[in-house]
C-alpha cells in the first residue's frame, strides 16, 4: 500500500521536535479514527473521488504501537454496503471524525475492489509504520 500523509499531520508531528520557546507544541492524540472509501486518489485534502456507493465514514481503532514503529488495526470498521452503484474502490482516507474532522492520511488499496450495488466492503487490515528506525 502507498500512503499519503496530510500536510497538517506532518506539520503537527514535525512541530513536536521544536523546543518550547521556539514555537514547539505537543501533538495531541486524535479523539477518533474513521475510514472513508474512494474510487481514486483522495488528493492532498482527502476529499477527491469519494465513493458514491457509500459516503459514510466508519470508525475503527488502532492497536498500540509495537517496537515503536507500527500501529495495526485493533478494531476493524463495520462493513460498508454499496447503496446502488457500480464502481471500483482504489483508496481509503483516514479522518478524525465521522463528518467534517481532520484528514490524516490516505492509502492505496493493495488490490482495487470492484464494488456493485448491494456488495459489502470490509477493511480488515491496516498498518501505519514509520521507518527506518535507528539501530
Amino acid at each position: 500500500m502507498t500512503a499519503g500523509l496530510a500536510p497538517a499531520l506532518v506539520s503537527g508531528w514535525l512541530n513536536t521536535l521544536r523546543t518550547t520557546g521556539n514555537g514547539g507544541a505537543a501533538y495531541s492524540a486524535v479523539a477518533g479514527t474513521f475510514i472513508q472509501l474512494h474510487t481514486g486518489d483522495p488528493g492532498a485534502a482527502g476529499t477527491a473521488n469519494i465513493s458514491v456507493g457509500s459516503t459514510t465514514r466508519n470508525s475503527f481503532v488502532f492497536s498500540s504501537s509495537s517496537s515503536g514503529s507500527a500501529l495495526s488495526l485493533g478494531t476493524p470498521p463495520s462493513a460498508w454496503t454499496n447503496g446502488g452503484t457500480s464502481e471500483t474502490l482504489t483508496h481509503i482516507s483516514v479522518w478524525t471524525a465521522a463528518s467534517a474532522g481532520t484528514f490524516e492520511f490516505s492509502v492505496t488499496l493493495t488490490t482495487p475492489k470492484a464494488w456493485a450495488s448491494g456488495d459489502q466492503f470490509n477493511q480488515n487490515t491496516l498498518t501505519a509504520a514509520l521507518t527506518p528506525q535507528a539501530a
